[in-house]
């Protein structure tokens, strides 16, 4: 594919998790589903994608997410941030905080704000990134690092604002194919020490969601796609937790009907390699992210199912404009153009249809919260939903 060769150490890493995956895929009777394979590529301890110590995110990594683009996407998150604190309790949840950047400057700019959360919680499974997160934090915040504390799992109970960045799109994913006989999933299996699709009938809850989907959208012979059951429970299990509060979720995806359009027809796993994104993953398991886009429908319907109420949807692009980003951009003079080009570069990033603008999506699910969100303030898209 040329894409850039591994060091040999991340290669014997890949290896030694290739070796894992096979091992897996032989107990299970020579078939795994591929939602397992990609839990074990991205999150077996010490080897996967997320719970390895390869360097993921930014310019010098496999991608590059909002935060890392420059402050201006925490100092804008920081209006939402603020006003769902006020409405319910002055704590924060960050659920995959990555390199730990939006945590600090979004910590930084609630302070400027007056503002701060009592404490902000993150949620990370990989201590690698835990120990990055604690540095750029400290780096950036020092005096607000106490304020910090790192969860081993979700808390039994909490009010207060539950923020995820990029995190839905990383969950494991079914791969479902719609033949003329009824919906096959697509899973992995071994032939001569390499890994290689198999399908087979879908069963259970994949196989009802899949029937239904094809009822509802008529998918043709030969259409592949993914479902997450994993995001459904995710959101229900935050639900249960939730007293009063909001999950703030930011990630790209489509509301069900766009997500299960016809001409969508090989689905939306992408891998992310190394500033190269491609289709392939069975490539160097460990050392590339395996992703899915998310379907929003379905996280409002397990969200609701579960007792949290829908607050809004929307475009990043509009979410940020809404909480003023237009007002943060505006802080650095355009005549100091060392400063105030780079940000209107990272801005446009944020905002543009051809970036991040269109395809990312911010939802807020919530218990107990009365008053209107100003992210959504203008150009809520739930009717869409």
């Amino acid at each position: 594919m040329g894409l850039p060769p591994p060091t040999a150490d991340a290669l014997s890493c890949s290896s030694a998790l290739c070796l894992r995956l096979a091992a897996e895929i032989g107990a299970a009777g020579g078939w795994v589903g591929f939602d397992r394979f990609m839990d074990l590529a991205l999150y077996t301890p010490g080897l996967g994608y997320y719970a390895g110590g390869s360097h993921k995110f930014g310019a010098a990594g496999d991608f590059v997410t909002a935060p890392e683009l420059g402050p201006a996407f925490a100092q804008t998150l920081a209006a939402q941030a603020a006003q769902l604190l006020a409405l319910s309790a002055p704590r924060m949840v960050e659920v995959g905080a990555g390199s730990g950047q939006l945590a600090g400057d979004l910590l930084r700019e609630l302070e400027l704000r007056g503002q701060l959360p009592d404490s902000y919680g993150i949620l990370e499974l990989s201590g690698e990134l835990q120990a990055r997160q604690r540095q750029t934090i400290a780096a950036r915040v020092p005096h607000l690092l106490a304020r910090v504390h790192w969860l081993e799992r979700l808390p039994e109970y909490f009010d207060g604002l539950v923020l995820a960045n990029e995190v839905l799109d990383a969950m494991p994913v079914h791969l479902v194919v719609w033949t003329t006989t009824g919906a096959a999933e697509r899973g992995v299996s071994t032939v001569d020490g390499q890994f290689v699709w198999v399908d087979r009938p879908a069963s259970g809850r994949l196989l009802e969601r899949a029937q239904a989907l094809a009822a509802e959208y008529a998918l043709p012979a030969g259409y592949l796609s993914e479902i997450s059951l994993t995001v459904g429970a995710w959101v229900a299990e935050w639900a249960a937790i939730l007293g009063r509060g909001a999950l703030l979720l930011i990630d790209y995806g489509f509301p069900r009907r766009e997500y299960y359009h016809w001409q969508r027809a090989t689905g939306t796993l992408m891998c992310h390699y190394r500033q190269h994104a491609h289709v392939e993953p069975f490539y160097l398991p460990g050392l590339q992210d395996i992703t899915a886009h998310v379907d929003f429908t379905a996280v409002v319907e397990s969200g609701c199912a579960a007792g949290l109420e829908l607050l809004g949807y929307s475009t990043q692009s509009n979410f940020l404009f809404n909480c003023g980003l237009s007002d943060v951009l505006a802080r650095t003079p355009a005549t100091d153009a060392s400063r105030y080009l780079p940000l209107a570069s990272s801005v446009n990033k944020l905002v543009s249809p051809a970036e991040m603008g269109e395809l990312f999506k911010v939802i807020a699910l919530g218990k107990g919260i009365t008053e209107p969100l100003l992210g959504f303030a203008r150009g809520d898209r739930s009717a869409t939903l």
